[in-house]
């Protein structure tokens, strides 16, 4: 790269920084703007498109087309050349524009006499701001060196959009963070909550993008890779994993924090007029970009760990630490790209919700929003880049919903719907003592899930008979080694403790698919959720297992102790689980423990094999829990984090009804007792379906024993079932509209069976 060009890119951005600096009007420095670039670079025309909404782009200065075009012409994302920049988030130089695939005549712009076009957008760490356009008359295709100086020209003006340097009259003017914005994404626990947003990782604001000294500022650049090289070396010094493919990820870590093409891109932007971090700010925007369009898993994964080294390099070089000084506002609202369970653990109950940008509904945050009945929205667009912290927000856990900074009619139905919810609640809470039976006299007993102790006040206040699932692998999943078997043993011993005499099922370690611990060598599966997951981990290597099933055993200490194994798939697999069960009771004796008073051994029917294993399987099980969520996945053959599939199937369509009637025939025929677990069993719809079906037991989350109850209660279970069996003779594909008919028909007064 010439001194020549780097000088005149320089004296183009102290150009720009003097323009932006003066007193003028968002509107004035556009338009001085557009004359300065069009000047400089020796161009008929200069055109800036800034969005309006996240559809559309309006032109909002031009030097070289017509006035009258600004602020009237607009374009649809992947309309015409500017449209196609800002879906594709890399540039097109062309010397023939109107040949160019996509081109649209725009005839009120005057545009027709221009053929050479080079447009790049204008965004900041993956957000597309808008489009910076220059054109001529000449078929000409623009150089390596303009295109690199206009890249980095649309680099400052992102900064300052960002910072409001353009604010004026209109919507593609009005000031960023200030919109009424909505978001949707997937519902990872349910609820609903209003208040503020807390940023997990504050934004780093770069208000210097523009530097005079590239010497001194390449000096700051070296000096914070060289801070950043250290940390990253102490952070692979202090990691305790052994194993060899984490070492090679952390190796790679390390690789990227010492890429020397990393460095010499940055110094060329310096070169050309950035500051430091606004160097490090563009190429970390530039790896944003292509992440987007790299469909291979690993190279993303690797595009992250370049991203994240980009936001320590920043922190390093601004100063902005994560501990900003910021105080948590009142109702806080989480909101994160992602997060992991230790850290969301450390938050803890004070969170009125989460909102991820990534994540799943069946992700560690997730497990953990939901034992602490948290609402949770995952995959919420570009949420953190959008949101700033105090920010007004609304989380609509029902419907994947959320309102940032949202208008006032919004608030008011928001509002509106939570307090009826909370009239709701108040109702059911008036249950909390009284049993789950039905008009006809048949009683259901209602189970809550947990996974951890800060669950355990749920069972005496939502009136849960008992803990139908406690889920053991949280206290995996929150440390960064093996537990203690001690510690393991004092945690269970705790939880029985707290459910004071009511039953707890205890689900051994279901690791595995979306659930892998940190210390675990993360397996590259084609489909994890079918994969080595589960009781096959803990077959294959029985070590940790037969640990957990000591801590479960000294924990139960005389008391009655039921171990639940996950995600059977045929009965060699619970034959060989519950040997092991009993061979560490058998060694618990001979070292002097005390023995649990009674040991249940149970299995949840998570795979369709199952309902047609040997009778032997029923008869060896001393209880089985149906696994809705997973069950009702592998029978449909529908992911149930795909948004695309998993709504399409209905839990009351008449096949997988039939499946769970099968299961409750073979059930009874052993006499073996059967409960329906996971999200279904908490839908009062589906619940009192099962129930009419013939299950007795259902476990769902504390919040959701209200709501069930109060149907259950309402409802003749008895004559429920004859509705479902003439809706499936009827030939109809699902018994909703049938039992929806029938619960909303006028209730007769109620029995003196249901007390």
């Amino acid at each position: 790269m010439a001194e020549s060009q780097q000088s005149d890119s320089r004296k183009l951005l102290v150009k720009l920084r003097e323009t932006l600096a003066s007193a003028s009007q968002g509107q004035e420095r556009l338009d001085r703007i557009t004359s300065l670039i069009a000047e400089s670079l020796g161009v008929e025309v200069c055109s800036i498109y800034l969005f309006r909404d996240s559809e559309t782009l309006e032109l909002c200065a031009t030097e070289g087309l017509k006035a009258e075009a600004v602020h009237q012409t607009r374009l649809r994302v992947g309309e015409g050349l500017v449209g196609r920049v800002a879906r594709r988030g890399r540039p097109i130089n062309t010397k023939n524009a109107p040949s160019e695939r996509g081109f649209r005549y725009m005839p009120e712009t005057g545009e027709e006499i221009y053929s050479s076009f080079l447009g790049v957008p204008i965004q900041r760490l993956g957000e597309n701001l808008g489009v910076l356009v220059i054109q001529s008359k000449d078929e000409r295709e623009y150089s390596a060196d303009e295109l690199y100086g206009l890249e980095v020209v649309a680099m400052v003006l992102a900064e300052m959009t960002e910072l409001g340097a353009f604010v004026g009259e209109g919507e593609a003017m009005g000031a960023l963070h200030q919109r009424a914005t909505t978001f949707t994404g997937g519902v990872g626990q349910e609820g609903a909550a209003e208040g503020h947003v807390w940023l997990h990782d504050p934004r780093v604001v770069v208000t210097n993008p523009v530097a005079d000294d590239p010497d001194a500022e390449k000096e700051r650049l070296h000096d914070g890779i060289e801070q950043l090289r250290v940390s990253v070396d102490e952070l692979l010094a202090n990691t305790l994993t052994k194993d060899k493919d984490q070492m090679q990820v952390l190796e790679a870590y390390r690789m990227f924090a010492n890429s020397k093409g990393w460095q010499r891109r940055m110094e060329e932007d310096i070169d050309r007029g950035l500051s430091a971090e606004a160097a490090v700010e563009k190429e970390q925007s530039a790896a944003r970009a292509r992440m987007s369009q790299v469909p291979d898993a690993y190279l993303r994964e690797r595009l992250h760990d370049l991203d994240d080294l980009s936001n320590r390099l920043l922190r390093i070089l601004t100063g902005q630490g994560k501990e900003t000084g910021a105080e948590m506002p009142e109702n806080p609202i989480l909101i994160a790209t992602n997060i992991g369970p230790g850290e969301l653990l450390e938050y803890g109950r004070g969170l009125r919700g989460i909102v991820l940008e990534e994540g799943s509904i069946a992700s560690h945050a997730a497990i953990v929003a939901r034992a602490l009945a948290i609402p949770l929205i995952v995959q919420a667009g570009r949420i953190s880049t959008e949101a700033l912290n105090g920010d007004h927000i609304l989380v609509d856990g029902e419907n994947g919903i959320v309102h940032l900074r949202p208008e006032e009619t919004v608030v008011n139905a928001f509002r509106d719907k939570m307090a009826m919810e909370a009239a709701q609640q108040e109702r059911y809470r008036s249950l909390r003592d009284k049993p789950a039976m039905g008009l006809c006299g048949t009683e259901v007993q209602l189970h809550m899930n947990a996974g951890l102790m800060a669950d355990l006040p749920s069972l005496e206040n939502s009136g849960a008979a008992g803990v139908g699932l406690f889920r053991t692998e949280l206290q995996f999943l929150t440390v960064d080694r093996v537990p203690r078997r001690g510690d393991l043993a004092a945690t269970y011993a705790r939880v029985l403790d707290a459910a004071k005499g009511k039953r707890v099922v205890f689900r051994t370690l279901d690791i595995g698919s979306d659930k892998v611990l940190p210390y675990m060598n993360p397996l590259d599966e084609p489909n994890p959720a079918l994969g080595w997951r589960a009781i096959r981990v803990g077959l294959d290597k029985p070590g940790v297992m037969r640990m957990q099933l000591q801590a479960l055993i000294r924990a139960a200490a005389g008391r009655k102790l039921s171990v639940m194994f996950p995600f059977i798939a045929q009965t060699d697999e619970f034959r060989d689980a519950r040997e092991m069960v009993l061979a560490e009771i058998e060694r618990e004796r001979a070292l002097g423990h005390i023995l649990p008073e009674k040991t249940e051994i149970g299995a949840m029917l998570e795979t369709p094999s199952m309902v047609f294993a040997p009778q032997q399987f029923f008869e060896m099980a001393d209880f089985i829990s149906i696994g809705g969520n997973d069950l009702k996945q592998f029978f449909f053959a529908a992911d149930r984090e795909n948004e695309r599939v998993r709504r399409r199937y209905d839990t009351l369509n008449v096949s997988f009804l039939n499946l769970i009637e099968e299961i409750v025939t073979r059930c009874e025929a052993a006499r073996t007792p059967l409960s329906f677990c996971g999200e279904d069993a908490g839908r009062p719809i589906e619940a009192i379906c099962f129930a009419a079906l013939g299950v007795r037991h259902l476990s769902m989350r504390p919040a959701s024993i209200g709501p069930v109850k109060h149907l259950i209660r309402r409802t003749n279970i008895l004559e429920l079932r004859d509705v479902i069996d003439e809706a499936r003779l009827s030939g109809a594909q699902s018994v909703r509209p049938a039992v929806l008919k029938r619960l909303t028909r006028k209730k007769p007064a109620q029995s003196s069976v249901a007390v």
